[in-house]
């Protein structure tokens, strides 16, 4: 049994991964080897056409080997990467090196173009008999899903020139916001009078603030910063959805969802039904609103009281007691879960630590090649930084369970990547409200829970609302910072059911998931994950800890499966009906009349 060791460090380590930070010698060596190898494999490639018989479709094993360790390498790269731009916003080195990684990234992609049009163009009867091949059936999945997804694209030679425009144009774009992001700077006046200048991701942290007075104040200041850089944002925001929006138009493809969806390996009519039955039972969290925005003294909630701890007094809590708290009750779930989270502590995979020149967020990235996980976050002592350290903690455990398998498989999408993590925030909050001391801590730390659900049930329908809107407007135009915030205003009063006296227009500037070039439609997914994770729990309360090596098994499909076949499979449900998610919706309900109880 792994036990944490003190103290408990809040900066992570790199250099087991390569020494040296954005100047290390070893990084560069292995961008080199990476470049040669993959620029091997697509001349390979080239002179490679589909097989003709089941002999010619075997020689093609050794392709396959090259193509998965290139995809874990690239994996490898791009996350060290990551973790030094996030750690030091103003490592100018690191954003070169970014732009580096998305190069051979592209390269890779064309390599992989080629590929895909020789599995497009394979025949039938012979790909039956390919992927009934004992050393390809585990892969058989994603393959054919990489051949299906050929069919529907353009020639390679034209999605090749497609993905080497989009280094310099649509990633570059996406790299383009992480520098006006950097520029950020939020005014913030301390108790003593003294002004001082937050970093996006410290302000982002008082907006959480206990004190209202701080939050408004941080808020107003907040806006004011995202409206100065507002014109550059729309500027990136208008390019990344116009280069999308042509080549969707090239490949033939009407609907912006549908490579979302694809992405996602989910269908529209699950995606539907999810937000039908969250949308049915809106009003009783709108009802949730109002009783907290009545013990608050207000008329409405603002918006920055929506996440706002509820009274004055809670009190902050160490990053070690957050680590032991985590790991005590992961341990009630899953030893397993708890013991990996240990070490991911012990070892120094997580950066949390409370300083200038971070960038704003958090998140969980895999290193294939070491076998690694890294967890970045700012942590400011509130409840909601605890929530957010166990959430990262499942995906970084989601991936722990996924690193035996081939890498093809390793490649699961956003939305079921959501589920380990929000299943993993579901308990160390439960634990929370179970254990509190008295009513006024259990009211607070129910709040905090049901802020949660708020956040995906209406902040993100408010995201998703939104983008769907803007890519259908951007059809026919740019869009102004003007009309983007308008039409920001407009998704947030409709999913919010206008239950908030204020609203945040700016927050498509300030989002940095709008802008995220890997994953389009960073929303729903989070959502669909929520939803999820929270039928799973359902079904781990009823079963207890035999459920543990359920939820390990089903984690493991995650990468070989839709998510219908994933819940047929594992859970034996129909996600196109509304049984699931009614089941899952009934514990976040639950919550909310276990508040409005305490506080009639």
């Amino acid at each position: 049994m792994a036990q944490l060791t003190n103290p408990v460090q809040q900066t992570w380590e790199l250099d087991s991964i390569f020494a040296g930070g954005s100047s290390s010698a070893d990084f560069e060596a292995f961008l080199q080897q990476l470049q040669k190898d993959i620029a091997a494999m697509h001349q390979e490639l080239q002179q490679f056409s589909a097989p003709g018989s089941l002999e010619e479709a075997a020689g093609l094993d050794r392709l396959i080997a090259g193509l998965q360790s290139a995809a874990g390498r690239i994996g490898e790269a791009s996350s060290f990467v990551a973790c030094l731009t996030a750690e030091n916003q103003h490592d100018k080195k690191a954003v070169q090196l970014s732009s580096k990684v998305t190069t051979l990234r592209a390269a890779y992609e064309n390599a992989m173009t080629l590929f895909q049009n020789v599995l497009r163009n394979t025949d039938d009867e012979l790909w039956e008999l390919w992927m009934s091949r004992e050393e390809v059936a585990p892969i058989s999945f994603v393959l054919s899903e990489k051949r299906a997804a050929a069919r529907e694209k353009l020639a390679p030679e034209l999605e090749s020139l497609a993905s080497d425009l989009a280094i310099d144009g649509y990633h570059g774009w996406g790299q383009h916001y992480d520098t006006i992001v950097s520029k950020v700077a939020v005014p913030f006046e301390d108790e003593d009078g003294s002004q001082t200048s937050l970093s996006v991701g410290q302000a982002a942290n008082k907006l959480g603030d206990n004190s209202r007075a701080v939050r408004e104040e941080t808020f107003k200041n907040w806006e004011q910063a995202w409206s100065d850089v507002a014109d550059y944002c729309a500027d990136t925001l208008n390019r990344l959805a116009g280069f999308r929006i042509k080549l969707y138009e090239k490949r033939g493809w009407s609907d912006i969802l549908k490579e979302p969806l694809d992405i996602n390996r989910m269908s529209k009519a699950t995606l539907d039904m999810m937000w039908q039955v969250i949308e049915e039972n809106k009003p009783v969290f709108v009802a949730y609103l109002n009783r907290k925005a009545k013990l608050m003294g207000l008329e409405q909630l603002s918006w920055s009281d929506v996440d706002a701890p509820l009274g004055e007094s809670a009190d902050k809590i160490s990053y070690e007691a957050a680590a032991e708290e985590i790991v005590k009750q992961f341990r009630n779930f899953s030893p397993k879960l708890a013991d990996f989270s240990a070490e991911a502590f012990n070892k120094r995979w997580i950066e949390a630590e409370d300083r200038p020149g971070k960038r704003p967020g958090g998140f969980c990235t895999s290193l294939p090649v070491s076998g690694q996980t890294r967890i970045f976050m700012t942590f400011g002592g509130t409840v909601s930084n605890v929530s957010t350290l166990a959430h990262e903690l499942g995906h970084a455990y989601h991936q722990y369970l996924m690193d035996e398998l081939p890498q093809f498989n390793q490649d699961y999408a956003m939305n079921v990547a959501e589920t380990a993590s929000t299943f993993a925030e579901m308990i160390v909050a439960d634990a929370l409200v179970n254990n509190a001391a008295d009513d006024k801590q259990k009211l607070s730390l129910l709040a905090d829970k049901i802020s949660s659900s708020v956040s995906f049930f209406m902040n993100i329908h408010a995201r998703f609302l939104f983008e769907t809107r803007f890519y259908e407007r951007r059809k026919q135009g740019e869009l102004s910072a003007g009309e983007l915030s308008a039409l920001m205003e407009e998704a947030q009063r409709e999913a919010y059911h206008g239950a908030l006296a204020s609203y945040h227009p700016h927050f498509w500037a300030s989002k940095l998931h709008f802008y995220i070039t890997d994953v389009p439609f960073y929303n729903f997914p989070y959502t669909f994950g929520y939803m999820f994770s929270t039928g799973l729990y359902a079904r781990a309360q009823r079963e207890g800890q035999s459920f543990a090596a359920k939820y390990d098994a089903l984690l493991q499909d995650t990468g070989r499966m839709t998510v219908e076949e994933l819940a047929s499979k594992h859970l034996g449900v129909d996600l196109t009906q509304p049984d699931f998610w009614r089941e899952a919706m009934a514990l976040a309900v639950a919550d909310v009349k276990a508040f409005l109880e305490l506080t009639e």
